[in-house]
């Protein structure tokens, strides 16, 4: 398992092209923005929290617009050079984080949720590993960093969550 300290990593550097706007700074009815309840949802499971991707964040490495892959390796790097054994991530339009998932996902190797790639659990050890691939010719896509890594995929089946891409999904909530 894990002997350390957990870093949280909200994922924040898409470009919300569906959404038409900064889905980050989403408002739900209770007022707060979708940053906010992702930020909150981690906040149980870690000893502190990062956004990357954005400003006022740890920037994507090794440069912008990598996609979720860029901040999950400013967040691994941080991770690694502040005596984090890990990081938990999510997504910034995820303002649920259940309960039960740090306990599925946390082990010695890379897991992510089934059908929610973004809520992840990376061990520190692996930010040399990725700007290795990053540096490569390659799609940049979790889904190719999952398989690289041999990530385990968790199911979590009776486990619903939102999937906001557009201001609909958020209206629904």
């Amino acid at each position: 398992m894990h002997e350390g300290p957990i870093l949280g990593a909200v994922l924040a550097g898409g470009r919300s092209s569906r959404f038409g706007s900064d889905k980050a700074l989403a408002r739900l009815a209770d007022g707060r923005t979708l940053i906010d309840h992702a930020r909150s949802g981690l906040a149980p499971h870690v000893a502190a929290i990062v956004v990357c991707g954005r400003a006022g964040g740890l920037p994507d490495r090794p440069a912008p617009d990598l996609g979720p892959l860029g901040g999950l390796n400013a967040a691994l790097h941080h991770a690694r050079s502040h005596g984090f054994v890990g990081v938990l991530t999510t997504g910034c339009d995820m303002p649920f984080y259940p309960a039960a998932l740090p306990a599925a996902l946390i082990g010695d190797r890379p897991a992510v949720l089934l059908g929610q790639q973004l809520l992840g659990w990376w061990p520190a050890i692996m930010a040399s590993e990725l700007d290795a691939h990053l540096a490569e010719e390659n799609s940049r896509s979790i889904y190719g960093w999952i398989e690289r890594v041999n990530a385990r995929v968790v199911e979590m089946p009776d486990l619903v969550l939102p999937n906001i891409n557009r201001p609909e999904d958020l209206a629904g909530l």
